[in-house]
């Protein structure tokens, strides 16, 4: 065998290796979701906020896509220094393209000059779950549990 005929084989054999080992899982890109989504609600960035929830979104409060980004535009007016802190995440993918994560969550932000805790505080947080869906290779929000209704205009 010739040296290009080595070259390309190990490389046909060891490319797939590679993709493998350094295309992201799942459950990092999940991960992934939340944290960039949490850091767009920080900023303030509606579409970013947004572009992680899908179309399809529906919750236990018949919340839909339109009605999130209509209450995130309205908490965004009224609300300054949003610090969203989460742990305890728990991803559980499933073989349908789904996937429902888990986590305890506490935001804090200033409403006019009084800062404070807007959804759980420093000893109770709420527990939220999530499930999402998978578009390509991207995952969205496709619906909440465990989040009290407080939307208010």
């Amino acid at each position: 065998m010739s040296r290009k005929t080595i070259i390309l084989l190990f490389l046909l054999i060891a490319a797939p290796v590679i993709i493998y080992f350094l295309w992201p899982s799942d459950e990092s890109r999940i991960q992934k979701l939340f944290r960039k989504g949490a850091g767009a609600i920080e900023k303030k960035d509606l579409d970013a906020v947004m572009s992680k929830v899908s179309f399809n979104y529906r919750d236990e409060h018949g919340m839909s896509y339109i009605h999130i980004k209509e209450m995130m535009k309205s908490v965004f007016q009224r609300t300054d220094n949003i610090k969203i802190e989460y742990d305890n995440l728990k991803i559980n993918v499933k073989a349908d393209k789904t996937a429902t994560a888990e986590m305890d969550i506490r935001i804090v932000a200033t409403i006019a000059t009084d800062k404070g805790y807007i959804l759980g505080d420093s000893t109770n947080p709420v527990h939220l779950q999530f499930t999402l869906e998978k578009e390509r290779t991207k995952w969205l929000l496709n619906g909440t549990e465990g989040l009290p209704f407080v939307y208010s205009q």
